[in-house]
């Protein structure tokens, strides 16, 4: 990542604060990144902040310029991400920043967006402004890990989670799993699930735990759950058919549609349930078809053989295993993950840990697939 017009050096700490403002949007914006933006005068003093909230209002940089007023002209805005150059659902950042009167840009990343993807910072400098680009760039792409691969693979961004005893059971052998974990666990899942657009099962999952699948309000919306049925074999008086509490997405394979029964045909047409049928009922055709919704990051909350094939499918990019210390035990086990396929050690999927925090007394394990 190139730079131009000096040291990165005088704007760390103020690009930290760009991104501290970006994450307060975690989870609001898709299919738009987090976008943070800092507005400085000609003195160096602060005027103007701002961050883009949701999709469809007014971006970062138009904010923070309109609080800074004209004590942006002469001034310098930092953003998180290259200013847009394109009209979408609003108008180009970058024509706002030219008619604030700004005489430097700084910036952490370039947008991966074919639609900008480095124009944005070339009409900048054609209109005579220094640009200075790099800053704190692998912070910025961590935080926007989730658009950026959605933009260059055609995937949401997933994140695989579980919550297992310290012998790696999710359930006792009769089949009995709640609760593993503690209540900051469980509580920190709701925090989870607000940071994601989608929660996927599959039909086991609802048929053994009837699950709610919400942030306990944590966000509005509520990001939409997600039921992947291969057998469309499902319980019409799942309580995740509610539509009152949040939206529900059934997919499935076009040939299953037939197996619909007539009490959940019922329950979809009433609760008026939107339905995605599929080539077939695999996660990666899911994930397609939730990226053309716009989807940035889903969240997989599911059994054993789904995530497997997940995992296998390069629909996980993160795992977050609450780990709780109990012993469940039973030959039998019901475990995290399905056969992998694997014969031998050099053929494990590897994993690069991200972080270890306290839950009361579980722990979680956050990594990421190498």
């Amino acid at each position: 990542m190139g730079s131009v017009g000096g040291s990165h050096q005088p704007w760390l700490a103020w690009m930290r604060r760009a991104l501290q403002l970006a994450s307060l949007a975690e989870g609001r914006t898709s299919p738009n990144p987090l976008v943070g933006a800092v507005v400085l005068d000609a003195d160096g003093r602060l005027v103007g902040e701002g961050f883009h909230a949701r999709a469809g209002e007014p971006h970062a940089e138009p904010v923070a310029l309109a609080q800074a007023g004209d004590a942006a002209r002469g001034g310098t805005i930092i953003v998180t991400l290259e200013p847009c150059c394109h009209h979408g659902r609003t108008p180009p950042c970058t024509e706002a920043i030219l008619a604030a009167g700004v005489r430097r840009v700084v910036v952490a990343l370039t947008d991966p967006d074919p639609r900008v993807a480095g124009g944005g910072l070339q009409r900048l400098r054609d209109a005579g402004l220094e640009v200075i680009s790099g800053v704190l760039a692998v912070e910025a792409a961590h935080q926007n890990r989730a658009f950026i691969h959605r933009v260059q693979t055609g995937r949401p961004w997933g994140v695989l989670k579980w919550a297992m005893s310290l012998d790696g059971r999710t359930a006792l052998p009769n089949g009995a799993s709640q609760w593993i974990s503690g209540p900051p666990a469980r509580a920190w899942v709701h925090g989870l699930r607000a940071q994601c657009d989608v929660v996927i099962v599959g039909g086991g999952t609802v048929r053994a735990d009837d699950p709610l699948l919400t942030s306990r309000g944590r966000r509005t919306p509520e990001p939409l759950r997600v039921v992947l049925s291969r057998s469309l074999d499902l319980p019409a008086g799942a309580q995740i058919w509610d539509q009152q509490v949040a939206s529900t997405l059934l997919a499935y394979p076009q040939q299953a549609e037939s197996a619909l029964s007539a009490d959940l045909r019922a329950v979809v047409h009433t609760q008026a349930v939107a339905m995605q049928a599929l080539d077939a009922s695999e996660p990666e055709l899911l994930l397609t078809a939730l990226a053309q919704r716009g989807c940035n990051r889903v969240l997989w909350e599911c059994g054993p053989g789904l995530a497997a094939a997940a995992i296998q499918q390069g629909c996980v990019q993160e795992i977050a295993a609450v780990i709780a210390p109990k012993l469940l035990g039973g030959e039998l086990a019901h475990t995290p993950l399905g056969d992998l396929g694997f014969t031998s050690m050099d053929q494990v999927q590897l994993l690069r840990g991200d972080d270890v925090l306290r839950l009361g007394d579980d722990l979680l394990l956050k990594a990421r697939l190498t």
